[in-house]
């Protein structure tokens, strides 16, 4: 009797497996080939198992699946309708969603990424109301539980869209009209535990809409304000349900709205000072968003390391021709290297990692294409990984730095940070001095050659 049920088992199984379908065919487990490989389903650089700084490539990167990019976007933009078929065969709402589960981590096995992230909308379609939304997105979830028992996939993050509904035309967390805010709220609670009940390492907050047009018909106090009482609302109810991960602002200076509350990384880590969030807040850094602010990526994730808010990144580059986010596959492996030069400075990812909020161009159309540019991104950090590991090896820049500011460890300059010295002993202190002539080069050619040398000296 037992042996005929475990032949039952098996024809079930079987059935249930040939039943399923394979959405990226054409797409391989895709392997560690070297630098010498043409083939484009292969990783040229990104070598998993590789050890860089005392772990693992994928250890160290921690890549993860944006699903809104990778199983929603179809090539539309504001000049042109959609180029990519992404329905997965489907045409209910539902049905399609329930696909794409399908769809990506199918996806992530064969390119052998760990993570995904996703907002409420992109993995369950919206309901008539709160309540046939919420019930939409709970049935989602828990398919995404099973399939990450079974695959070992884990959840980056969680998100909820609050800037596509037009009952967010003016803002959620900000908007002027109350019930629109009570809707965020309400929004924001199904989220968060839909992230909780995946065991989400963290939560997302993106300020879409959370900004200004003009400051003619602004109240800029009240909506900062009530903003930062969302923020409370959320980790109250994140402390009631058992939430421990961390709170994510992701800066962003405009687009779509003209000017945003979470312009860049410094103007984030103020509000979260001003308002009492710095223990429980993090921010998530995106590298097209920083240039549109006037910024490197280097430079947002120094402000969030040097302030202790470095939390985690959305790994992209946008085209420094365009004034707008192209949200590109990061393939400029310098940018990625002094990113990652950033991040191995700041002791690497905890909770965080990379998460590819990218999409492949528009004429770029194919499913075949969707896995490409991941490869491309992929390899693009790696190499990045790479270069920052041995330039911080090579020891040449720290090095500089460190004798640049050697004034501040001995005489006056340990005084000054001692706290021993004031204006008035400063003045005594000129007067005696006389003329500043202790001043050194910045040596910035040299140090960038520096640069150059690590890159070329890289080993595969």
């Amino acid at each position: 009797m037992q042996r005929k049920n475990r032949t039952l088992s098996s024809i079930i199984f079987f059935i249930k497996e040939a039943n399923v379908s394979e959405y990226f065919k054409n797409v391989p487990k895709v392997k560690y080939e070297g630098p010498k490989s043409k083939n484009p389903f292969a990783f040229k650089f990104y070598d998993p198992d590789r050890k860089v700084a005392g772990k693992t490539m994928r250890e160290q990167l921690k890549f993860g699946m944006a699903w809104w990019h990778t199983l929603c976007a179809n090539g539309q933009d504001m000049f042109g309708s959609p180029t990519m078929d992404k329905s997965f065969g489907n045409k209910e709402a539902m049905d399609l969603a329930k696909a794409k589960v399908d769809a990506g981590f199918e996806f992530m096995d064969k390119l052998g990424i760990d993570y995904y992230c996703f907002h409420d909308r992109d993995i369950a379609p919206e309901g008539r109301n709160i309540d046939e939304s919420t019930e939409n997105l709970n049935t989602i979830v828990d398919i995404l539980k099973e399939k990450q028992k079974e695959s070992g996939k884990k959840l980056l993050w969680g998100t909820a869209n609050l800037f596509n509904n037009p009952r967010y035309m003016h803002g959620a967390g900000t908007a002027p009209n109350a019930d629109a805010f009570a809707y965020a709220a309400a929004q924001l609670k199904a989220a968060l535990e839909a992230t909780k009940k995946l065991d989400g390492a963290g939560y997302t907050c993106w300020g879409g809409r959370e900004g200004y047009e003009t400051l003619l018909n602004t109240d800029m106090g009240l909506e900062l304000d009530n903003m930062a009482r969302l923020f409370k609302m959320l980790i109250a109810h994140a402390d009631k349900i058992g939430f421990t991960g961390p709170f994510y602002i992701e800066p962003k200076p405009k687009e779509p709205t003209k000017h945003q509350y979470d312009f860049d990384a410094a103007t984030c880590v103020n509000f979260l000072r001003a308002y009492g969030l710095m223990d429980r807040f993090r921010l998530n850094i995106e590298t097209n968003h920083a240039t549109l602010a006037g910024h490197t990526m280097q430079h947002e994730l120094r402000v969030a390391r040097v302030n202790g808010v470095f939390g985690s990144v959305d790994a992209n580059q946008g085209d420094m021709l365009l004034g707008w986010d192209t949200d590109q596959f990061p393939t400029d492996v310098y940018g990625a290297g002094l990113a990652m030069y950033e991040i191995l400075k700041a002791g690497g990812f905890t909770t965080g990692g990379l998460n590819f909020d990218a999409k492949q161009r528009r004429g770029s159309f194919t499913l075949d294409d969707v896995a490409i540019a991941h490869i491309a991104g992929m390899d693009g950090f790696a190499l990045g990984l790479l270069l920052a590991d041995r330039m911080i090896e090579d020891g040449r820049i720290d090095k500089f730095v460190e004798e640049r500011y050697a004034s501040w460890k001995s005489g006056i300059g340990k005084s000054i940070i001692d706290g021993k010295e004031s204006l008035e002993s400063l003045y005594a202190y000129v007067q005696k001095m006389g003329e500043v002539t202790t001043n050194t080069s910045g040596r910035q050619e040299e140090l960038e050659s520096v640069m150059n040398q690590c890159l070329m000296s890289i080993d595969f």
